[in-house]
């Protein structure tokens, strides 16, 4: 499915500031749309090929799916960068699959991330080290025992139907074997074509844990259902973000790194920015004697559209 051209490039994904953390836990986190576009610009200049992104309420950080909070940064991305742009259909757990799917719609990016599985989904876990908020809304948002993050079938088919028609292709977020499996069914059913993008997801509270073996299962499971129909990538959560990547890149995977999913860059120390942890996930690669994937090797290894049919 890839060229020789690209079989060595290893692609950088970039999520830049997601629906998880919130602005009281770190200064780096982007959150009015000039910081996004500029975390996202700067991130694509340390050589990530893909930014993936959210977008929040610039008073208050808190996640904000509406299309026309999107609107203002992904104008200055364009201009800017040759990034591949990836919105999110994730959003934030608590919203529904139409709030969801709606900023994807509008704007038709080359990628958009699918969650593809139901899963209990917590990070209260983090108010262990997090006292103090500035914003009410934060606390009660970290410390929720009761999210259900809801991904049904019919929710994923919906995804699917409604930006295949875009020519929009999927990050395939898996954050356990189960959700392998979901997606199978969905290439079965003629509903997703090759190359997949499959981004499986380690260390979250809800999902598969982090464990070495754990990665090289969700790699075994992949394979085994997909041969040479996918181009795999890892995000790991928290902490485990760059140990995970070296383990992937290691092993001819891709690599998601970024403020979304981590605020750190080394044990104790936190990320100044996203461009940092872009920074260090390049030193892994290029340690390993591999190369980063530009932009345009990206597009041609996940067989994109294009960056100029973003509709904005």
């Amino acid at each position: 499915m890839v060229s020789k051209v690209t079989a060595r490039k290893v692609i950088i994904t970039c999520a830049v500031t997601g629906a998880i953390h919130t602005p009281s836990m770190s200064p780096a986190l982007p959150v009015t749309p000039q910081e996004i576009a500029d975390a996202a610009v700067d991130a694509a200049e340390a050589g990530a090929a893909i930014v993936h992104l959210h977008a929040r309420n610039p008073e208050t950080g808190q996640p904000d799916q509406s299309p026309e909070a999107f609107a203002p940064f992904l104008k200055i991305i364009k201009q800017r960068s040759n990034a591949v742009i990836n919105l999110t259909t994730g959003g934030a757990p608590t919203m529904t699959v139409d709030e969801r799917v709606r900023p994807a719609a509008v704007y038709k990016p080359e990628v958009a991330s699918l969650n593809m599985g139901s899963m209990n989904f917590g990070f209260f876990g983090m108010l262990n080290r997090f006292k103090t908020f500035k914003h009410e809304w934060e606390r009660k948002h970290v410390e929720n025992k009761d999210i259900v993050f809801r991904n049904t079938f019919q929710d994923i088919e919906f995804v699917l139907k409604t930006l295949s028609e875009t020519g929009t292709r999927f990050e395939f977020e898996c954050y356990d074997t189960a959700h392998l499996y979901n997606l199978q069914y969905f290439l079965d059913q003629g509903l997703v074509k090759p190359p997949l993008f499959v981004q499986t997801v380690f260390g979250l509270q809800g999902g598969i844990g982090p464990h070495p073996e754990d990665v090289l299962h969700m790699k075994r499971t992949a394979e085994r259902l997909f041969g040479d129909k996918f181009i795999w990538s890892v995000l790991g959560a928290g902490r485990h973000q760059l140990p995970i990547a070296a383990m992937a890149a290691a092993m001819g995977g891709n690599i998601r790194v970024g403020l979304e999913d981590s605020l750190w860059a080394a044990p104790g120390r936190m990320a100044s920015s996203n461009a940092e942890q872009v920074r260090l996930a390049r030193k892994i690669i290029e340690g390993l004697g591999l190369e980063v994937a530009t932009s345009d090797e990206a597009r041609e290894m996940l067989h994109l559209k294009g960056g100029d049919t973003l509709n904005v």
